[in-house]
């Protein structure tokens, strides 16, 4: 991590990267910071050259610009709620060489579909959609604001942030998200009205102990039946990286649900 400069609004930055220096991505040095989940999110998203992705709740644009880094020839759009982040997730798609492809909006996943037109981004037109939704409860929140805005759950978010995804999407498009795992029995309820064909890989801290976060992958308007993937297992006994977690956290590869 190296320190950067301030934004526009006086908010002090760091570089840092990520996916083996493959991306360097400027962030607050305060608040929400990215971490594992928004590669782990990239790593679960499927996508081809030449179709259309899009991110809720970007942030800087980590997971959005690995996805982007991965498939060549992908559009993407990072739709980002707070205006300081938004801009610095456009000038992270510039400065790793994305800016011809990946563009970010300042739009609340909340706002009524006219809004989300006339940002660009009409009904049945997205191909993916990607998203890493506020999952904490109302206690031990933050006392930092925009930390908490990024983490804290309020009731019926995850529902609205999934309806959303399939307003915006194809049929057969897919909506893929990170999300606790204690919180799994959620997703489905949410993803219930609009997707089928899930497919959840649950994210282990190390060997032995329960899941901390469970990536899932549904497809719009699909009957498909559910699945459960093998695992994904970041650190060893010792705390060391696993390989698994190196291939896809340095190394950028897909995973399963990819």
């Amino acid at each position: 991590m190296s320190c950067g400069p301030t934004t526009a609004d006086g908010v002090a930055t760091s570089d840092d990267a990520v996916l083996g220096g493959r991306l360097v991505l400027r962030q607050p040095l305060r608040g929400h910071r990215f971490g594992h989940d928004a590669i782990l999110l990239a790593a679960a998203t499927p996508a081809l050259a030449g179709e259309w992705a899009v991110e809720f709740g970007a942030g800087v644009g980590a997971a959005g610009l690995a996805l982007a880094q991965r498939v060549a020839r992908l559009k993407v759009t990072l739709v980002e709620i707070e205006p300081a982040l938004a801009g610095l997730a456009q000038d992270n798609a510039a400065r790793n060489g994305l800016a011809d492809r990946v563009q970010a909006i300042c739009l609340d996943v909340a706002a009524a579909p006219a809004a989300f037109a006339a940002a660009g981004l009409p009904p049945a037109a997205a191909d993916r959609v990607l998203m890493n939704p506020p999952f904490n409860s109302g206690q031990n929140q933050s006392a930092d604001d925009a930390r908490r805005v990024a983490h804290a759950a309020s009731p019926g978010s995850l529902a609205l942030w999934l309806a959303a995804a399939a307003r915006l999407l194809v049929a057969g498009g897919t909506a893929t998200l990170i999300w606790r795992a204690d919180g799994l029995a959620d997703v489905f309820a949410a993803l219930a009205a609009d997707f089928g064909g899930i497919v959840v890989l649950p994210v282990y801290g190390k060997p032995e102990t329960p899941a901390i976060r469970v990536l899932v992958r549904a497809v719009k308007g699909s009957k498909a039946p559910s699945a459960l993937l093998p695992g994904l297992i970041l650190a060893d006994k010792s705390g060391r990286p696993t390989p698994e977690a190196e291939t896809v956290l340095r190394d950028g590869a897909a995973l399963a649900l990819a």
